[in-house]
């Protein structure tokens, strides 16, 4: 497991490409009946990506459960939401399955003990792309099929950012600790996603891009307000945002990005938006 550490926020404006990179980057998630786990210190989020291709994959395979986490197995006191991005494929909670086709979402509470991923043909392999937030009591284990999720359209051509934004792991869907979690599509011709920019000082984020086209990468922006920098994000990669960094992005074409969200509270509204003239 790949551990990072918190950073202060007068440290990074030091930071050369390299190491923003290294820090809050997250490169390579799906390989082949591996799983890739990356622990941040930040609010103590993992973010997973399994791609089960010749085998059913046992969501602690190489993990080290005691070492990193202190605990028998990963959900005795953690929850997690995860999506499909690729090939039909299902998930095993303590015996039940769940079927995920492309986009689909799946909330697995707190007590869960043994998780498990395959593909449904190993020639069109799911991946699964998973957080997870500690987490204090049980709820619901729960499917969200994307024609599900609560869906708000925002944005305009006119502005490049027309965009739905759709609802899994939200308060008005279900009930969960602190993790939330959604996915916004840009149509075509859109390429900027939430702007204006914003920091949620009581809670941090973490962004997965994907259905980036071939050849094509989203700049995305963090950062203080007044201090920014940005990564070049390519497909399926994902960035670490703390609550004191903006997270916005535009791509050189149209894509889709999940966002995953825990902190103190699930207010949507509790955000501190920053005139994009007075970016910096």
């Amino acid at each position: 497991m790949d551990i990072r550490y918190s950073c202060h926020p007068n440290d990074f404006k030091r930071y050369t490409t390299e190491e923003v990179r290294k820090e809050f980057l997250i490169e390579t998630l799906f390989v082949e009946d591996t799983v890739q786990a990356v622990y941040s210190h930040v609010d103590r989020m993992v973010t997973l990506g399994i791609m089960p291709v010749n085998e059913k994959v046992s969501l602690d395979k190489g993990i080290d459960i005691w070492a990193n986490f202190g605990t028998h197995y990963f959900l005795e006191r953690r929850e997690m939401g995860l999506f499909n991005v690729g090939g039909a494929g299902k998930v095993s909670v303590d015996g039940e399955v769940y079927p995920l086709g492309c986009k689909d979402c799946l909330y697995v509470t707190m007590g869960a003990k043994e998780v498990y991923f395959e593909s449904d043909d190993k020639a069109a392999p799911a991946k699964f792309y998973i957080v997870s937030a500690p987490a204090h009591c049980s709820y619901e284990n729960k499917l969200i099929k994307i024609a599900d999720a609560a869906k708000k359209p925002l944005g305009s051509l006119e502005s490049s950012n027309k965009r739905v934004i759709n609802q899994f792991i939200h308060p008005d869907v279900l009930k969960t600790c602190q993790l939330s979690m959604g996915m916004t599509v840009l149509e075509p011709g859109s390429v900027w996603n939430t702007m204006p920019a914003h920091t949620h000082e009581r809670r941090m984020e973490v962004y997965f891009y994907f259905d980036v086209p071939e050849n094509n990468v989203v700049f995305h922006m963090m950062g203080q307000g007044q201090e920014t920098r940005h990564i070049v994000m390519q497909n399926e990669q994902a960035v670490i945002s703390p609550s004191w960094s903006i997270h916005a992005g535009a791509g050189t074409s149209n894509y889709t990005f999940i966002w995953a969200m825990g902190g103190e509270n699930q207010a949507f509204d509790d955000m501190d938006t920053i005139p994009t003239t007075q970016l910096r």
